[in-house]
Formats: C-alpha cells, structure tokens, sequence
C-alpha cells in the first residue's frame, strides 16, 4: 500500500508565480510570417512564400511580347480537419491559389483580351496549432537549425613555411560565394565559389575600374604626372606606378550585320615598377601619352604594397579584356561576345534573382565594414568589394582583428518558414 504524501506547508512570504515562456510560439509565428495571410497584398514584406512569387514573376516569353504577372495568393480551407487527417492517414494540407495576369506588349496583338484568372497551384502541408504537421497521418515537427550568418567573415591560416595567410569570405543568402585571399607572395586573388583564381585587380577592371589609375586612385597610391621632355627629367629615377599603353582604334567590318566596328586595340611601352631614365622618356614622348602615374614615395614601402603587387600579376589592361579572362576562367572556354562575358559577373553577384545576402547579411556586412548601404539593397556592391579589400589590407597590417566564424554570434536559427 502506497503512503500518502504529507500536505506541504509554505511560511515563506514572497509567491513564486514564474510565467513560462510560449516555446512554441517561435515556430507558430514563423509560419505565419511564411505565409503573412493577415497581411495585405500590397504591404507584405519580401520575405517568406511572397518572395519566392517575387523572385519567379513576370515570367515572359521568348521574344518578350507576352508577359505573365503575378498579382495575390491566397488558400483555400483545408479539405479535411486534423483529427480527419491523422485517422486516415493524411497529410493536413490547404489549397493554394495565385491570382495571375496574362497581357501582350505587342501592338501587332491589339485584338489581345488581357486575363485575370486565379490559377489552382497544389496543397501545401499547413501548421496545427500546436505547432506540428500531419504527414501521412503522423503528427511531424520541424526542428529549427543552426546555421552560419551571411555576412562577410575575415580569417587567418599558416602556410607550409610558416607564412600568415588572410582571407575574407562573403556567405550569401542565396548565390555564388566569393572569397579574397592573400598568397606567400604578398598577392591578393579572389575566389568564385571556391574554383578559379584570379588577381582581386582583374575583378575591380570587371566592374567598372579599368584603368590602372583607376585602382590605384582607390587606394591613393599614385601621382598624376603631366608628360613633357622638361617636366619628365625631375623625375628621373623614380619608378612607374602604372603601365605606359600606346593605344590605337582598329576599324573593321562585321561581316552579319555590314556595320563598321571599332576595336581599341593596345601595346605595352613601358611595365609596371620601371625606373624612369632620358630613354625612357623618349618612349614616352613617342607613344603620344598625354599622363604617366608614379609611385608615390612612401606608398610602394607602405600598407598597400599588395596592391603594387597584385597589379604586377594582373594579366589585363582593360574592363574588356578583365571580363573576358574571368569568363574564360569559370566556364573554360572563349566568351561567345564581351556581352555575354560583361553579364556572367553581373549574374553572379549584380542581380536580384541569383544573388542575395539576405536582410541578415546585409545587416552584418553594414556593422562589419561599417557601411550605410539600404536593407533593401542585399546583392554586392562596388562599395562593398572595395571596402572589404580595404580591411583585408587593415588585417594583413595588423591593424584589425580576424573573426571567429564558429562563434555563436555569428550563426543565426532558422526556423520552420524558412525552411
């Protein structure tokens, strides 16, 4: 026979009344931002089923004279209840509905009807409100994970021979990874998802900075020297900070379309680090240059000596010839046309539909670099490339501190909607 348990008798004279938190209501109200049915259609967020309709639509045709656009979803009642689902063995699900738009932009097709029609898509598994879902009849739940933030994450390894080597690695929401890092050599090369190298200056010619002054007025590292017999010989001995080009346009005719086509076209003078001489000026002067960029004085010797070094192994010398190299890098072969060599880095990290740091990424590359780049704003930025290898530089200086990316504070839960 069991004894009973003696009454308990409490003289304290504070009450322990501890609330308990709702542990499932993280998960409850992840699902509902997932679908955001209570919100309307014009001030849902981008985030959730709204942002994979946003990412797929319009959706056109081949020569862009039909457009189909998205307009609203919505769902449908369940067919069957919960406890229904669970004796027969079936998933609890809704039906979901998108109200679509079909038009023409053709004037040829003015006799065109546009349509509004809501277009039946399939059921989707829909959360009870315990926070499970019946699957086959079997109460399922989905575990939040931990994963790591996008963001951009600076680190350090050892080389074989001891060399400090250091890197920063950009971590998408969505698309490509891209990562820059130094070589025994005291050479900057980024990485595209971890494949191909190419000089870090090969990607700045690629979006937008061509020229070697270019980049090297992004680091002031430079000096613009105006070219003349007299005003050259002062600065006899000091060394060029940017090649010398003799530069000429070459005219031919595209044999499809019969238009004249114009190529510039270039020949290297004098290289990168030579030490200017009474020789070397009359190259100069000869190749018609009207301005030659110097090293200034402390700057080959300073922070930035990477730079210098980089460019020296830099195979290019224009944005053409940049895209290009980088198109033959990632796919090994030549580019059809320089557009579609221009659009493969424009695709990979410059649009909405391939790339995205996510609002999360976006938020941590701002505090990280200390960037003022809008939310809405979440592919890569030139502000952003240039910034990091900015601090890249601080890190190989000593003059900043690498991250610890196995750190809690840089991973982030995901929870059931964005799974």
């Amino acid at each position: 026979m069991l004894a009973t348990q003696a009454e308990r008798t409490n003289f304290t004279s504070i009450v322990n009344r501890t609330e308990y938190p709702d542990f499932l209501d993280i998960q409850i109200k992840s699902f509902q931002d997932f679908f955001q049915l209570e919100t309307k259609s014009e001030e849902r967020g981008n985030e959730g089923l709204y942002n994979t309709f946003m990412e797929n639509f319009p959706i056109t045709d081949t020569r862009n004279q039909f457009v189909l656009e998205f307009l609203d979803y919505f769902i449908d009642p369940p067919r069957y209840t919960i406890e229904e689902c669970i004796e027969r063995g079936l998933t609890y699900s809704v039906p979901l509905k998108a109200r679509l738009k079909l038009y023409c932009t053709d004037p040829e097709h003015e006799d065109f009807e546009t349509i509004v029609q809501d277009v039946y898509l399939g059921t989707i598994p829909y959360m009870t409100p315990s926070g499970t879902f019946v699957i086959n009849g079997a109460e399922r739940v989905v575990v939040s994970q931990l994963h790591r933030s996008p963001g951009v994450f600076f680190g350090q390894s050892f080389h074989a021979n001891g060399t400090k080597l250091y890197s920063a690695r950009v971590i998408p929401f969505k698309g490509s990874w891209i990562e820059f890092a130094t070589d025994i050599n005291n050479v900057m090369y980024a990485y595209i998802d971890r494949k191909k190298k190419l000089p870090v200056t090969t990607l700045f010619r690629a979006i937008g900075f061509e020229r070697d002054k270019d980049i090297l007025e992004i680091f002031d590292l430079a000096e613009e020297i105006k070219v003349s017999k007299t005003g050259l010989k002062k600065y006899i001995d000091r060394k060029l900070a940017a090649r010398v080009l003799n530069t000429w346009h070459e005219d031919f005719v595209d044999e499809d379309t019969g238009e004249v086509v114009s190529i510039e076209r270039n020949e290297i003078v004098l290289d990168r680090d030579t030490v200017l001489d009474k020789d070397n000026i009359e190259e100069i002067i000869d190749a018609n240059v009207k301005t030659i960029l110097l090293h200034k004085e402390s700057s080959e010797q300073g922070d930035y000596a990477i730079i210098h070094n980089t460019l020296q192994k830099d195979p290019t010398n224009s944005e053409k010839e940049a895209v290009e190299h980088i198109y033959r890098q990632l796919r090994n072969a030549e580019p059809p046309d320089e557009e579609t060599a221009r659009g493969i880095i424009d695709k990979l990290f410059f649009s909405d539909q391939r790339y995205s740091l996510g609002e999360v990424g976006r938020y941590r590359m701002n505090k990280k670099l200390g960037l003022d780049i809008g939310m809405d704003k979440q592919v890569l930025t030139k502000e952003d490339i240039i910034t990091i290898v900015k601090y890249l530089i601080e890190l190989i200086n000593s003059k900043a501190e690498i991250d610890d990316i196995d750190h809690l504070s840089n991973r982030r839960v995901r929870t059931v909607g964005e799974q």
